[in-house]
């Protein structure tokens, strides 16, 4: 297939052009051009400011592909600028869990319906929180869209080596450097989904017909006090919890998890949280302890 990724040059966007190339599919990413990619000549590139539907317009011109990913489609006016500027067959859009209003244990994709929800326009990424703007994206493409071909992907915390974020990482650098830092949810279980998973999920969404919208995570929970104690036994390092001190990042998020029934009864299967977390904790615990030297 001729693909188009919107994106595709950081964290899980990189996961998901290395799965589409491997399964043989075309691959064009479209970026501003500012950062650099690892694919060499194995993708054509355009370059173009997403949030300008003029520039879209001409840019896209003329152009058609079987299946668009927009990894970054943060708002209404997001989506309608590649639903109006680009020709394609498919389009696959990464959401996120906050779109939920209140997550628990197997929150499942009908806890929010964009159909039934009213559209708030927003036209540009300052105009709302991440939450209020991810619920306005998705409204937009199930209400202005509905006849389209499309498909919502919505995810936890994405974690991985290549995190930017490094949300995670703060939790494993504060115990090994002995940081202070304020935890107000040490026993939340919390759901999350490895990089390459998300990935994966993503490629497998441009190739079939579902749509709506399909959680992804990996299966099972863990605590913030299960990763700390993990670091502790590994490295002798307690973490120092106070509430004078930086507050970490997952601060304020609930107990939950995300059903993924619908992602496996399309034949979808993901990895174990517990199978893979732990050895992306010790590459951290390496990465603070290198900073010590």
């Amino acid at each position: 297939m001729n693909v188009l990724v919107i994106g595709g040059t950081r964290f899980f966007g990189k996961h998901l052009v290395w799965e589409l190339l491997g399964r043989g599919h075309e691959v064009t990413i479209a970026t501003r051009g500012k950062t650099p990619d690892p694919f060499g000549g194995r993708v054509k590139r355009l370059t173009v400011d997403r949030t300008d539907v003029e520039e879209m317009k001409r840019v896209f011109a003329y152009k058609y592909y079987d299946v668009v990913y927009d990894d970054i489609a943060y708002c209404a006016g997001d989506v309608r600028n590649a639903m109006e500027a680009i020709g394609h067959r498919r389009y696959v859009m990464v959401s996120t869990i906050s779109v939920y209003n209140e997550l628990h244990f197997q929150t499942v994709e009908s806890d929010f319906v964009p159909e039934r929800k009213q559209l708030i326009w927003y036209e540009k990424r300052d105009e709302a929180g991440y939450d209020a703007l991810k619920r306005s994206a998705e409204c937009t493409l199930a209400q202005k869209y509905a006849a389209r071909n499309t498909v919502v992907a919505r995810f936890p915390f994405v974690i991985g080596e290549d995190d930017y974020t490094e949300r995670l990482y703060f939790y494993v650098e504060h115990a090994v450097r002995k940081i202070p830092m304020w935890v107000d949810n040490l026993d939340a279980q919390m759901s999350f989904i490895s990089a390459d998973d998300a990935g994966k999920l993503l490629a497998y969404l441009g190739e079939d017909e579902v749509r709506g919208a399909v959680n992804g995570a990996s299966r099972g929970t863990v605590s913030i006090r299960e990763v700390l104690s993990y670091v502790e036994k590994k490295t002798g390092c307690a973490a120092v919890i106070s509430p004078d001190a930086e507050c970490a990042p997952y601060n304020g998020a609930p107990n939950y998890s995300i059903n993924t029934g619908r992602a496996e009864r399309i034949g979808f299967h993901f990895s174990s949280l517990k199978d893979w977390i732990y050895e992306l904790i010790d590459t951290y615990i390496a990465r603070a302890q290198g900073a010590l030297e």
